[in-house]
C-alpha cells in the first residue's frame, strides 16, 4: 500500500463521518498528533508517557507527585510508575524541603532539563504539520471552538458530579461492577 492510497483511503473514511461526530475527529486528531511525536521521541529514547511529565515539570519544577499527576490527569498509579523509569534515566529526582517530611517534591535533573532543548523542537515541528494548509485565523477559530468545547464539557462534569454525588469510576471499579453483573446473570 502506497502512502497516497493511506492518504486517500483517511480521507475517504473522514467523508464518511456523520457531520454530528465530532468526538471522533477530536480522537482522532489527538491520535495522530501524539503518534507524530512518539514517532521523533522515539530517535531520542523518551517514551510519549514521560514527555508528558517532562512537559509540565519544564515549567513547574519541584511539584509533589499528587500534584504532578493532577497536572497530567494521569491516576496515581501511573504516575508513579512514570517517576519511578524516569528516576532511573537520570531525568528526575526526588526530594524533601527542610521542615517538611510529609511530601516528596520531584525536581528535574541537568539531564532533564536538557531534554527541553533537545524535545520541545519536536513538538512544535508536529504542531506546524498538524496546521499546515490552514490560515492563521483559521486556527485561532479551531483553538477558539475547542477551548469552548472544553470548557462546556468540564462545566458538564462539575455539574453532574456535585448535583448527583458522582465521581468519575475508575477502571478496576468498572470491572469490578461489570462482573458483579455478570454473576448476577448467572
Amino acid at each position: 500500500m502506497t502512502e497516497k492510497s493511506v492518504v486517500l483511503g483517511r480521507r475517504d473514511w473522514l467523508e464518511s463521518i456523520p457531520q454530528d461526530r465530532l468526538a471522533h475527529l477530536i480522537k482522532d486528531a489527538r491520535r495522530a498528533m501524539e503518534r507524530s511525536l512518539q514517532i521523533r521521541l522515539i530517535d531520542h529514547s523518551v517514551s510519549f508517557g514521560h514527555w508528558s511529565f517532562l512537559r509540565i515539570l519544564w515549567e513547574h519544577d519541584g511539584l509533589t507527585q499528587r500534584e504532578l499527576s493532577e497536572t497530567a490527569g494521569m491516576s496515581a498509579p501511573t504516575t508513579l510508575a512514570a517517576i519511578r523509569a524516569m528516576e532511573s534515566l537520570g531525568y528526575v529526582e526526588r526530594k524533601q524541603k527542610s521542615g517538611n517530611r510529609k511530601n516528596v517534591y520531584l525536581y528535574l535533573t541537568d539531564s532533564g532539563k536538557a531534554l527541553k532543548t533537545t524535545l520541545l523542537p519536536l513538538a512544535e515541528e508536529v504542531n506546524a504539520l498538524a496546521v499546515q494548509g490552514l490560515s492563521v485565523q483559521e486556527v485561532l477559530i479551531a483553538r477558539k471552538v475547542l477551548a469552548k468545547v472544553i470548557e462546556n464539557l468540564a462545566m458538564d462534569e462539575q455539574e453532574l458530579l456535585h448535583s448527583e454525588n458522582r465521581k468519575v469510576p475508575s477502571t478496576r471499579h468498572l470491572a469490578r461492577l461489570r462482573l458483579a453483573d455478570e454473576a448476577d446473570e448467572v
